[in-house]
C-alpha cells in the first residue's frame, strides 16, 4: 500500500533525500542564506510502521497506491541513506495523513521528521499534499535544534511501491534566514 509521507514527510514525510546521500550533505550558501540539500530514503510497512486507523467512506478500495476518501493514516517510519532498509538508520518519519480525493491517490500529510546525521540533529515539520504515485513537494513549517527557524520544502518521491514494505525517496531543500544562523565566536 502506498501511504507515504502523506503518509509521509516528512516525509517524509517523507518526507525525508537524493540530491546527496547523508554522507555527502550538500551545506552552502544560496542568495545569502544558508542551505543544505540531501536525500534519504523512507521505507513504509503496512501494519508494522504505518496503519489505517480509521476507512474511509467512499472510492476504490485499499491498494498498493489508494484508500478510500476519508481513510485516516498513521505511521513512524526509518529514513535510511539509501533504498535500502538495512543501510544506515538516521532518523524516524512520524504523522498522519488523510486521503482527501475520491479517486484515493492524493492526501493531506502532516509529517514531523526526526533527524540524527554527523552534522545535524533535530526534527522537521512538514505539512501538505501528496499524490500517491507521483513525486510531491510539502513545505517545511518548522523545527527545532540544529533546524530551528529552517525553512524550505520537503519533495515525497515513490521509488519501489510493490510488496508489503513501500519506499520513498525524501529530498530535503532546507535554508535558514540570515538571523538564524549561529555566529561564530571570536
Amino acid at each position: 500500500m502506498d501511504f507515504s509521507l502523506r503518509h509521509c514527510v516528512v516525509v517524509v514525510l517523507p518526507f525525508l533525500l537524493l540530491l546527496c546521500k547523508t554522507t555527502s550533505t550538500s551545506d552552502s550558501h544560496h542568495h545569502g542564506l544558508k542551505s543544505l540539500h540531501f536525500t534519504l530514503f523512507q521505507h513504509e510497512t503496512i501494519n508494522k510502521t504505518g496503519y489505517i486507523i480509521v476507512n474511509g467512506v467512499a472510492g476504490p478500495g485499499v491498494s498498493q497506491n489508494t484508500t478510500p476518501f476519508g481513510t485516516l493514516f498513521v505511521f513512524q517510519d526509518p529514513l535510511t541513506v539509501t533504498a535500502n532498509r538495512s543501510s544506515k538508520l538516521v532518523g524516524i518519519g512520524e504523522g498522519t495523513s488523510i486521503t482527501s480525493s475520491l479517486d484515493g491517490l492524493q492526501s493531506i500529510s502532516i509529517a514531523k521528521i526526526t533527524l540524527r546525521m554527523k552534522r545535524h540533529v533535530g526534527s522537521i515539520s512538514i505539512v501538505g499534499g501528496t499524490h500517491n504515485t507521483k513525486p510531491s513537494d510539502h513545505p517545511v513549517v518548522g523545527g527545532t535544534d540544529d533546524f530551528m527557524f529552517v525553512q524550505g520544502y520537503v519533495t515525497s518521491s515513490p521509488l519501489d511501491l510493490q510488496g508489503q514494505t513501500v519506499v520513498y525517496k525524501i529530498e530535503f531543500h532546507l535554508y535558514w534566514p540570515p538571523y538564524a544562523v549561529k555566529k561564530p565566536s571570536s
